[in-house]
């Protein structure tokens, strides 16, 4: 008998992400009645918010009705709307809990949300019993699946039925052991800008797992029209945007202020129509040129955006759109140092080659090295870290481009006293071609980041150790 008056439960299992439910089932003498899916209550009692298109029903006339173990590259929730079932659910993910098995029953008063790539059998226990299941993607030819013999001794499942009395498909009583099934790998995360100095610190940083992919602009081109086709979305589970329209003087010109807009706006907000429809989690990376430099104090995730160039506007902009994916990650952050050319790089060549340089000396902020921005955004994913707005840069005390580079000539073994500050104003005074203003204060509070467990390196410490490795 189906039990009446539950209230709506969550049960975690030994296999993780496989969750039972108890549902809240109303009935009297003429019947009775269930909220069976209830996207607002379910996930405030801690359900995925998986993102369901298909619902598919399943009728089996008699008892012991056996469906085989398959497992789908995609989640289900799981409910009876008739009769009673015995299910067996084994884990077939890559990963330490692969070959876990977990077993129950369900009636109209419970239901299982089941996990991408684990598997999932199903033996009636009533006659016309028929459960229904949520899935969020369609079949594909070309997804991955896996399937595991109901009799597998490993798994070594108690069905209620012996199987030699039930009802089985000839291909499910073929399907592998255990030891011979190829698991369900995790859903990829995609880098953009995989050459850039950013990219290649993630690369760094992730490695080179088979589920792991690094693209160029010439693997993917993320301003050109189909990127909504040119790969199976599905299939990722995060997009890390480390791709960026960056000549920020440049975008001043005609020219420069397209692509600027088609790389850092329009480019992201196809990439964030894409995460949203997908239920995949959106990392971009933005900019303290977002701001105009005027307030004082550390800039915070919450200031209003007011960009004063056109670089700024587009990475404004982008962050619009970012921020529209139910599950983003903005890092905002300023003053990036990585491999390859850059103000560090710049200021040791003309210590070594004995020029003395005229640096920019009214505008403030930290260095952040690459290597950082890329732990950083790997802290926030492995930690599962609320989504929002993260500034990310090194830790200190603010300081200016002239004391920055003076502190290059010293740790490089040149007097300090070499380079002379001058303003934003008198440096750019005699240039032949447009200049984007700058925001003359770049401090970016970290407050934020620091309260999910992550600590940003000194600033001043960091520069040591990049001077040292170089």
């Amino acid at each position: 008998m189906t039990e009446f008056g539950k209230q709506l439960t969550v049960t975690e299992t030994t296999i993780p992400g496989l969750v039972v439910f108890d549902l809240p089932v109303h009935g009297d003498s003429r019947g009775w009645f269930k909220e069976n899916w209830q996207r607002e209550k379910m996930v405030a009692a801690g359900l995925a918010d998986f993102g369901p298109v298909q619902n598919n029903i399943s009728f089996n006339d008699a008892v012991g009705t056996t469906r085989g173990i398959h497992a789908e590259p995609w989640d289900k929730f799981v409910s009876v709307a008739t009769g009673r079932i015995f299910g067996a659910w084994v884990d077939l993910r890559e990963g330490p809990t692969f070959g876990a098995v977990y077993t129950t029953e369900l009636d109209p008063s419970k239901a299982i949300f089941v996990p991408r790539g684990v598997g999932n059998s199903y033996q009636t226990l009533e006659a016309d019993t028929a459960y229904t299941y949520l899935v969020n993607d369609h079949w594909s030819p070309t997804a991955a699946y896996s399937f595991l013999n109901l009799a597998d001794e490993t798994a070594a499942i108690e069905w209620p039925i012996p199987l030699d009395e039930v009802e089985i498909s000839e291909k499910d009583k073929n399907h592998p052991r255990l030891a011979d099934v190829t698991p369900i790998p995790p859903k990829k995360t995609l880098v953009l800008g995989a050459n850039g100095q950013l990219g290649r610190a993630l690369r760094v940083r992730l490695g080179d797992a088979a589920h792991l992919e690094y693209a160029t602009r010439t693997d993917l081109d993320i301003t050109a029209d189909g990127l909504e086709t040119a790969r199976r979305w599905r299939d990722y589970d995060t997009i890390i945007n480390a791709s960026a329209y960056t000549a920020v003087d440049k975008a001043e010109t005609p020219e420069g202020r397209t692509n600027a807009w088609a790389a850092n706006a329009n480019a992201v907000a196809s990439l964030a129509r894409i995460a949203t429809a997908n239920g995949i989690t959106l990392v971009h990376v933005s900019s303290d040129y977002v701001f105009d430099g005027t307030k004082t104090g550390a800039y915070t995730e919450t200031d209003a955006l007011a960009p004063l160039g056109v670089y700024g506007q587009t990475k404004a902009a982008g962050d619009v759109a970012a921020a529209t994916v139910p599950r983003h990650y903005i890092i905002r952050t300023s003053w990036v140092i990585g491999d390859g050319g850059n103000f560090v790089r710049t200021m040791a060549s003309l210590a070594e080659r004995g020029i003395d340089p005229k640096v920019v000396d009214d505008q403030t902020g930290r260095l952040t090295f690459t290597p950082e921005i890329a732990a950083a955004i790997a802290h926030l994913l492995e930690t599962s870290a609320p989504y929002g707005v993260y500034n990310v840069t090194g830790a200190g005390e603010p300081t200016t481009w002239a004391d920055i580079a003076r502190s290059v000539f010293e740790l490089t073994g040149h007097d300090p006293a070499r380079i002379t500050g001058v303003s934003t104003q008198e440096y750019f005074a005699n240039a032949a071609s447009p200049i984007s203003p700058r925001p003359t204060n770049s401090v970016l509070d970290l407050d934020k980041i620091q309260a999910t467990g992550y600590n940003a390196p000194d600033a001043a410490d960091a520069l040591h150790a990049y001077l040292s490795a170089v």
